[in-house]
Protein backbone atom coordinates (compact mmCIF):
# COMPACT_ATOMS: atom_id res chain seq x y z
CA UNK A 1 0.00 0.00 0.00
CA UNK A 2 1.01 3.41 -0.59
CA UNK A 3 3.32 4.66 2.51
CA UNK A 4 3.37 8.63 2.15
CA UNK A 5 1.41 10.85 4.13
CA UNK A 6 -1.19 13.17 2.72
CA UNK A 7 0.21 16.51 1.66
CA UNK A 8 -2.12 19.21 -0.41
CA UNK A 9 -1.11 21.23 -3.30
CA UNK A 10 -1.06 24.73 -1.60
CA UNK A 11 1.18 22.91 0.89
CA UNK A 12 3.92 22.16 -1.61
CA UNK A 13 3.37 25.23 -3.44
CA UNK A 14 2.88 27.52 -0.71
CA UNK A 15 5.14 25.87 2.07
CA UNK A 16 2.33 25.50 5.03
CA UNK A 17 3.19 25.01 8.16
CA UNK A 18 1.81 21.48 9.48
CA UNK A 19 -0.01 21.49 12.74
CA UNK A 20 1.72 21.19 16.14
CA UNK A 21 1.66 17.35 17.48
CA UNK A 22 0.32 16.67 20.91
CA UNK A 23 2.99 16.22 23.37
CA UNK A 24 3.55 14.19 26.06
CA UNK A 25 0.48 12.09 25.32
CA UNK A 26 -0.96 9.84 28.38
CA UNK A 27 0.48 6.51 28.39
CA UNK A 28 -1.96 3.29 27.66
CA UNK A 29 -3.92 1.96 30.62
CA UNK A 30 -1.83 -1.98 30.87
CA UNK A 31 -3.74 -4.51 29.04
CA UNK A 32 -6.27 -6.77 30.72
CA UNK A 33 -4.65 -10.47 31.64
CA UNK A 34 -5.53 -12.94 29.19
CA UNK A 35 -8.72 -14.77 29.77
CA UNK A 36 -7.49 -18.24 28.29
CA UNK A 37 -3.80 -19.92 27.68
CA UNK A 38 -5.21 -21.58 25.00
CA UNK A 39 -3.60 -20.06 21.41
CA UNK A 40 -6.20 -17.79 19.55
CA UNK A 41 -7.31 -19.33 16.02
CA UNK A 42 -5.30 -17.72 13.12
CA UNK A 43 -7.18 -16.47 9.73
CA UNK A 44 -5.02 -16.80 6.57
CA UNK A 45 -2.72 -14.33 6.25
CA UNK A 46 -4.11 -12.99 2.91
CA UNK A 47 -7.99 -14.56 3.08
CA UNK A 48 -9.13 -15.52 -0.44
CA UNK A 49 -12.32 -13.75 0.12
CA UNK A 50 -10.52 -10.52 1.06
CA UNK A 51 -8.37 -10.68 -2.17
CA UNK A 52 -10.90 -11.25 -4.46
CA UNK A 53 -12.87 -8.53 -3.65
CA UNK A 54 -9.51 -6.12 -3.88
CA UNK A 55 -8.92 -7.81 -7.40
CA UNK A 56 -11.86 -7.10 -8.42
CA UNK A 57 -12.12 -3.66 -7.40
CA UNK A 58 -8.32 -3.01 -9.42
CA UNK A 59 -9.90 -4.78 -12.54
CA UNK A 60 -12.88 -2.51 -12.53
CA UNK A 61 -10.81 0.59 -12.10
CA UNK A 62 -8.26 -0.67 -14.28
CA UNK A 63 -10.53 -1.00 -17.50
CA UNK A 64 -11.79 1.84 -17.06
CA UNK A 65 -10.38 4.22 -20.09
CA UNK A 66 -11.56 7.41 -18.50
CA UNK A 67 -13.11 8.11 -14.64
CA UNK A 68 -14.39 10.93 -12.87
CA UNK A 69 -15.16 10.87 -9.11
CA UNK A 70 -15.73 13.08 -6.13
CA UNK A 71 -13.44 12.24 -3.11
CA UNK A 72 -13.88 14.07 0.36
CA UNK A 73 -10.33 13.28 2.33
CA UNK A 74 -10.06 13.91 6.16
CA UNK A 75 -6.83 14.32 8.23
CA UNK A 76 -6.65 14.15 12.06
CA UNK A 77 -4.32 16.93 13.42
CA UNK A 78 -3.37 17.90 17.53
CA UNK A 79 -4.12 21.07 18.01
CA UNK A 80 -1.57 22.94 21.26
CA UNK A 81 -3.36 21.51 24.33
CA UNK A 82 -3.42 18.18 22.57
CA UNK A 83 -7.32 17.90 21.51
CA UNK A 84 -7.52 15.70 18.02
CA UNK A 85 -9.04 18.26 14.79
CA UNK A 86 -10.48 17.01 11.77
CA UNK A 87 -9.75 18.53 8.34
CA UNK A 88 -11.17 17.54 5.42
CA UNK A 89 -10.70 18.64 1.58
CA UNK A 90 -13.24 18.38 -1.55
CA UNK A 91 -11.19 16.93 -4.72
CA UNK A 92 -13.02 16.29 -8.19
CA UNK A 93 -11.10 14.45 -10.01
CA UNK A 94 -10.95 13.49 -13.97
CA UNK A 95 -8.64 10.93 -15.07
CA UNK A 96 -8.05 9.64 -18.63
CA UNK A 97 -5.55 6.59 -18.80
CA UNK A 98 -2.66 6.91 -19.69
CA UNK A 99 -1.56 10.02 -19.19
CA UNK A 100 -3.74 12.89 -18.46
CA UNK A 101 -5.03 13.92 -14.78
CA UNK A 102 -7.19 16.91 -13.35
CA UNK A 103 -7.72 17.29 -9.92
CA UNK A 104 -9.61 20.61 -8.49
CA UNK A 105 -9.82 21.12 -5.37
CA UNK A 106 -12.00 23.78 -4.18
CA UNK A 107 -11.92 23.63 -0.31
CA UNK A 108 -11.01 23.26 2.64
CA UNK A 109 -7.65 25.71 2.96
CA UNK A 110 -6.50 27.19 -0.17
CA UNK A 111 -8.52 26.05 -3.49
CA UNK A 112 -6.13 24.81 -5.86
CA UNK A 113 -5.67 23.08 -9.30
CA UNK A 114 -3.38 20.37 -10.86
CA UNK A 115 -3.32 19.38 -14.18
CA UNK A 116 -1.22 16.73 -16.28
CA UNK A 117 -1.16 16.16 -19.95
CA UNK A 118 1.60 13.88 -20.85
CA UNK A 119 3.97 15.90 -21.08
CA UNK A 120 3.41 18.58 -18.16
CA UNK A 121 2.29 18.82 -14.87
CA UNK A 122 0.98 22.18 -13.63
CA UNK A 123 -0.20 23.29 -10.16
CA UNK A 124 -1.70 26.47 -9.69
CA UNK A 125 -4.15 28.35 -6.93
CA UNK A 126 -6.29 30.60 -8.74
CA UNK A 127 -6.55 32.89 -5.78
CA UNK A 128 -3.06 33.88 -5.16
CA UNK A 129 -2.54 33.73 -9.03
CA UNK A 130 1.01 31.58 -8.68
CA UNK A 131 1.21 28.61 -11.02
CA UNK A 132 4.14 25.89 -10.80
CA UNK A 133 5.01 23.82 -14.32
CA UNK A 134 7.58 21.03 -14.93
CA UNK A 135 8.12 18.10 -17.16
CA UNK A 136 6.62 15.42 -16.13
CA UNK A 137 7.08 11.63 -17.24
CA UNK A 138 4.62 10.07 -19.78
CA UNK A 139 2.35 7.59 -17.70
CA UNK A 140 0.13 8.86 -14.84
CA UNK A 141 2.09 5.76 -12.94
CA UNK A 142 5.17 7.78 -12.72
CA UNK A 143 3.81 10.94 -12.37
CA UNK A 144 2.55 9.69 -9.05
CA UNK A 145 6.13 9.09 -7.66
CA UNK A 146 7.72 12.22 -10.19
CA UNK A 147 4.87 14.61 -8.06
CA UNK A 148 6.03 13.57 -4.59
CA UNK A 149 9.82 13.55 -5.74
CA UNK A 150 9.81 16.46 -6.72
CA UNK A 151 7.61 18.26 -4.60
CA UNK A 152 5.83 16.18 -1.94
CA UNK A 153 2.46 16.37 -4.08
CA UNK A 154 0.40 13.26 -2.78
CA UNK A 155 -3.22 12.63 -3.69
CA UNK A 156 -5.08 10.95 -0.74
CA UNK A 157 -6.93 8.77 -3.97
CA UNK A 158 -3.56 7.73 -5.76
CA UNK A 159 -3.82 4.26 -5.09
CA UNK A 160 -7.25 4.05 -7.66
CA UNK A 161 -5.18 6.42 -10.16
CA UNK A 162 -2.93 3.18 -10.78
CA UNK A 163 -2.96 1.39 -13.81
CA UNK A 164 -2.75 -1.79 -11.36
CA UNK A 165 -4.17 -1.10 -8.49
CA UNK A 166 -4.24 -4.56 -6.64
CA UNK A 167 -0.54 -5.21 -8.12
CA UNK A 168 0.43 -2.14 -6.35
CA UNK A 169 -0.93 -2.49 -2.69
CA UNK A 170 0.35 -6.03 -2.79
CA UNK A 171 3.70 -5.10 -2.97
CA UNK A 172 3.84 -4.43 0.64
CA UNK A 173 0.18 -6.46 2.02
CA UNK A 174 0.47 -8.90 5.13
CA UNK A 175 -2.21 -9.09 5.94
CA UNK A 176 -6.37 -9.38 4.07
CA UNK A 177 -8.99 -10.16 5.63
CA UNK A 178 -12.83 -9.77 5.05
CA UNK A 179 -15.10 -7.85 7.74
CA UNK A 180 -18.34 -7.55 6.34
CA UNK A 181 -21.21 -5.82 4.34
CA UNK A 182 -22.29 -2.14 4.79
CA UNK A 183 -25.20 0.59 3.64
CA UNK A 184 -23.93 2.98 6.22
CA UNK A 185 -21.55 4.83 3.30
CA UNK A 186 -23.94 7.06 0.95
CA UNK A 187 -26.48 4.44 0.87
CA UNK A 188 -24.07 2.03 -1.31
CA UNK A 189 -24.28 -1.79 -0.33
CA UNK A 190 -20.56 -2.68 0.23
CA UNK A 191 -18.12 -5.13 1.29
CA UNK A 192 -15.54 -4.28 3.46
CA UNK A 193 -11.89 -5.40 3.77
CA UNK A 194 -9.11 -5.09 6.06
CA UNK A 195 -5.46 -4.84 4.59
CA UNK A 196 -2.25 -4.18 6.19
CA UNK A 197 1.22 -4.09 5.35
CA UNK A 198 4.30 -2.61 7.40
CA UNK A 199 3.94 0.87 7.58
CA UNK A 200 0.05 1.46 6.93
CA UNK A 201 -2.95 -0.31 7.98
CA UNK A 202 -6.30 0.27 6.05
CA UNK A 203 -10.36 -0.73 6.21
CA UNK A 204 -11.46 -0.21 2.87
CA UNK A 205 -15.57 -0.41 1.62
CA UNK A 206 -16.15 -1.39 -2.10
CA UNK A 207 -19.55 -1.64 -3.73
CA UNK A 208 -20.92 -4.85 -4.07
CA UNK A 209 -22.44 -4.20 -7.38
CA UNK A 210 -20.31 -2.07 -9.15
CA UNK A 211 -17.04 -2.83 -7.14
CA UNK A 212 -15.74 0.62 -6.97
CA UNK A 213 -14.38 2.37 -3.98
CA UNK A 214 -16.25 3.94 -1.40
CA UNK A 215 -14.29 4.62 1.43
CA UNK A 216 -11.11 4.09 2.71
CA UNK A 217 -9.93 4.84 6.55
CA UNK A 218 -5.76 4.37 7.56
CA UNK A 219 -3.28 4.73 9.74
CA UNK A 220 0.35 5.32 9.34
CA UNK A 221 2.96 3.11 11.37
CA UNK A 222 5.95 5.80 11.10
CA UNK A 223 2.98 8.65 10.97
CA UNK A 224 4.59 10.58 14.14
CA UNK A 225 1.16 11.17 15.99
CA UNK A 226 -0.32 8.22 14.47
CA UNK A 227 -3.19 10.06 12.80
CA UNK A 228 -6.48 8.91 11.29
CA UNK A 229 -6.70 9.62 7.46
CA UNK A 230 -10.19 8.89 5.87
CA UNK A 231 -11.29 9.34 1.93
CA UNK A 232 -15.01 9.01 1.04
CA UNK A 233 -15.44 8.57 -2.66
CA UNK A 234 -18.52 9.26 -4.56
CA UNK A 235 -20.42 10.59 -8.05
CA UNK A 236 -17.97 7.91 -9.73
CA UNK A 237 -18.46 8.04 -13.85
CA UNK A 238 -16.48 5.34 -16.14
CA UNK A 239 -16.13 5.54 -19.35
CA UNK A 240 -17.05 9.30 -19.90
CA UNK A 241 -16.08 11.21 -23.15
CA UNK A 242 -13.65 13.75 -22.81
CA UNK A 243 -11.80 16.93 -24.44
CA UNK A 244 -7.81 16.95 -24.03
CA UNK A 245 -8.73 20.33 -23.23
CA UNK A 246 -10.38 19.62 -19.43
CA UNK A 247 -6.46 19.23 -18.99
CA UNK A 248 -5.14 22.48 -18.78
CA UNK A 249 -5.98 25.71 -18.18
CA UNK A 250 -5.63 28.61 -19.74
CA UNK A 251 -5.47 31.34 -16.60
CA UNK A 252 -2.66 28.94 -15.06
CA UNK A 253 -0.36 30.05 -17.85
CA UNK A 254 -0.84 33.87 -17.20
CA UNK A 255 -0.25 33.35 -13.69
CA UNK A 256 2.97 34.19 -11.39
CA UNK A 257 5.26 31.14 -12.20
CA UNK A 258 7.16 29.76 -9.13
CA UNK A 259 9.32 26.61 -8.36
CA UNK A 260 7.79 23.33 -7.90
CA UNK A 261 9.48 22.44 -4.36
CA UNK A 262 8.35 20.11 -0.96
CA UNK A 263 7.10 22.30 1.65
CA UNK A 264 9.92 24.31 3.70
CA UNK A 265 12.54 24.31 1.25
CA UNK A 266 11.18 27.39 -0.85
CA UNK A 267 10.01 30.86 0.54
CA UNK A 268 6.28 31.48 -0.57
CA UNK A 269 6.43 34.37 -3.48
CA UNK A 270 6.12 38.32 -2.78
CA UNK A 271 3.06 39.28 -1.18
CA UNK A 272 1.80 36.49 -0.61
CA UNK A 273 -0.15 35.66 2.73
CA UNK A 274 0.45 32.12 5.08
CA UNK A 275 -2.64 30.61 6.03
CA UNK A 276 -3.22 29.66 9.81
CA UNK A 277 -1.17 26.24 10.97
CA UNK A 278 -3.02 23.25 10.23
CA UNK A 279 -4.75 23.85 7.05
CA UNK A 280 -3.12 21.11 5.05
CA UNK A 281 -1.16 18.16 6.69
Amino acid sequence: MTLRVTIGLSAALLALAPAVFAQNAPAPAPAAPAASAQPAPTAPALEPKAMEILKAASQTLAAARTMAFTAVSTYERAALNGQPLYYSSIHEVLLERPNRLRVVTPGDGTPDEFYYDGRTMMAYVPSKNVVAVADAPPTVDALLDHAWEKAAIYFPFADVLASDPAAELSKTLKSAFYVGRSIAVGGVETDMIALAGDEVAAEVWIGVADRLPRQVRAVYASEPAHARYQTVFSDWRLNLPVSPAEFANPKALAAQRIEFAPPGDAAPPPEVDQPPAGKKP
